[in-house]
């Protein structure tokens, strides 16, 4: 099955989205890293995001750190495209986190590299971008035989583009009628569309994949194979929601679903409630602007209640409160367990150190230094940790990895590493 995608674009140009690759004047307000969450919120399938960096390397490096931000930031597949002179700059865009990278094939060195790159990284690492069915048809044999995917950037060369070759594309397209796009995904090669029609309706992408879905278009809408008939119902016939933060993990608060809620959240990508108080649909954030955007959803045991994972835009309270589990009734003190709460709640007292110094701390100190006793330290107890190895007493060696993980935080804090972006880059390894 041919599942359709809709894959938003962002040009980044001077650590800024802009509006196209002939606009690099008109400046996106949100920053490429939000806008990448907007459209990743909003129902996007991808990204594609192209370098529009001149020959300026420092230039190109904040580039490549903005897009790996963009790839630590989302959870769907991103493609990096533009500024790809050689290999190494192939291996810096999959390094920096790209599920695939792409050859500009206006550039007849980019053409040449192709088997290289595709050899050394694998075909479905390789995308190539073609301005013409011309240049496809004359690298036929290497496109199949090396390329996963083909990006027509051009949004006038679709036709001349069909039929040219095997290898699956995405089509950059201008703003068209909803018939005219029906028609055009019916394209057997087509894989997905991109560009201006996407950009300009980003947040109705989850209502256009509804509607190319209802005229047999094959989409990706999560959740449409559990209906309503299958949940229990309570004595209202509405299923209770615990709706949870997908990044903190923290409650935010509980609703209730009838059936057209269900649905709408399903179409929309956004969490709809029915309200029992007014008697009405409640698309959360309506009125507030703050959206919950579905991350997940999952039924219990009994399939009676829905636990939602989201997004949350703003806070979840109507008192303003980010979560509505605020009103502590009882809490027993213990100590904690969790190993990443415990970092970050370590971490918040070496940055409050750093911020409000105290007289006599050994962290101040530390940072009265500055960097270079910091490295000092940090070498001198990483090779305590090598010593406490050959201890037979297994208690040194946590002694000495819990001094080393203190210094190295300091590290941290002085250098403004956080422990989600460290994290972040460990999930993609």
């Amino acid at each position: 099955m041919n599942i359709k995608k809709f894959i938003p674009c962002i040009f980044l140009y001077k650590k800024h989205a802009v509006a196209a690759f002939e606009d690099k004047d008109t400046v996106i307000s949100m920053n490429p890293v939000e806008l990448s969450r907007f459209y990743r919120d909003n129902g996007a399938d991808g990204l594609i995001v192209f370098d529009l960096s001149g020959d300026d390397d420092r230039e190109h490096e904040e580039a490549l750190d903005c897009i790996k931000a963009i790839c630590s930031g989302v959870d769907i597949p991103v493609t990096g495209a533009g500024h790809v002179k050689r290999m190494e700059d192939i291996k810096k865009l999959l390094y920096a986190g790209c599920s695939k990278a792409a050859l500009n094939y206006s550039n007849p060195d980019n053409i040449a590299l192709t088997q290289e790159v595709s050899l050394r990284f694998g075909r479905e690492k390789i995308a190539a971008c073609v301005e013409d069915g011309k240049t496809i048809s004359d690298q036929k044999e290497l496109l199949e035989t090396y390329v996963c995917e083909l990006i027509l950037i051009r949004e006038t060369i679709l036709k001349a583009c069909v039929g040219c070759s095997s290898v699956p594309f995405i089509a950059m397209l201008p703003e068209m009628t909803l018939d005219k796009l029906l028609d055009t995904l019916n394209y057997i090669d087509l894989c997905g569309v991109t560009g201006r029609l996407v950009n300009k309706n980003a947040k109705e992408i989850m209502a256009l994949k509804t509607l190319c879905a209802d005229k047999g278009v094959s989409v990706d809408i999560p959740g449409m194979e559990v209906k309503w008939e299958d949940f229990k119902k309570n004595s209202d016939g509405m299923v209770p929601v615990v709706v949870q933060d997908d990044q903190t993990e923290q409650v935010l608060m509980v609703a209730y679903m009838n059936q057209e809620a269900y649905e709408a959240t399903l179409k929309t990508g956004r969490m709809t409630y029915y309200s029992r108080s007014r008697q009405e649909l409640w698309l959360k954030g309506e009125t507030s602007g703050h959206f919950q955007y579905v991350r997940s959803l999952t039924a219990d045991c009994d399939m009676d209640t829905i636990l939602a994972r989201v997004s949350q835009v703003g806070a979840a309270c109507h008192t303003g409160k980010y979560s509505c589990f605020f009103n502590e009734i009882v809490r027993k003190k213990g100590k904690e367990e969790n190993p990443l709460k415990i970092f970050q709640s370590v971490l918040e007292v070496i940055k409050d150190r750093k911020t409000h110094p105290k007289e006599g701390s050994y962290t101040n100190y530390l940072f009265d230094k500055g960097i270079d006793k910091i490295l000092k330290k940090l070498g001198e107890e990483a090779t305590e940790i090598v010593i406490a190895a050959k201890n037979p007493n297994p208690n040194e060696i946590k002694y000495e990895i819990a001094d080393f993980l203190y210094h190295m935080m300091v590290l941290m804090v002085e250098r403004g590493v956080t422990w989600e972006e460290i994290t972040e880059e460990l999930a993609q390894r």
